[in-house]
């Protein structure tokens, strides 16, 4: 019904920057919230930012300042801007939205995945 492309993920130095992209195609009434989760194999899946279709954002306090959020209705695009990288944001960051396949019915859809290394 729904289908998510990531893309972006890769290996970069402490201190570097990355943009991942999430692209939404299929039978899509209307995109309410758009967000880039991430997980670790010693940790759960946890929120990294989200972006309403208003433009209000929320992001995870341990990215806070560093990453940036944003979207492209038009396209049905999620962006997550990745700045001063570190170690630590080593993680499968994963795609998440909440659509209307048609009025007033959400459904959730998840990305594949995509890898980011961040060595220091």
């Amino acid at each position: 019904q729904v289908k998510l492309v990531e893309s972006g993920g890769a290996l970069v130095q402490a201190g570097g920057s990355l943009r991942l992209s999430c692209a939404a195609s299929g039978s899509i009434f209307k995109i309410n919230v758009m967000g880039w989760y991430r997980q670790t194999p010693a940790t759960q899946r946890e929120l990294v930012a989200r972006i309403t279709s208003g433009g209000s954002t929320n992001y995870a306090d341990s990215v806070k300042g560093r990453f940036t959020i944003s979207r492209d209705n038009a396209e049905n695009t999620v962006y997550l801007q990745m700045n001063s990288l570190k170690p630590e944001d080593t993680a499968v960051y994963y795609c998440k939205t909440l659509v209307e396949l048609y009025p007033s019915k959400e459904f959730q859809f998840w990305g594949q995945g995509t890898q980011v290394t961040v060595s220091s």
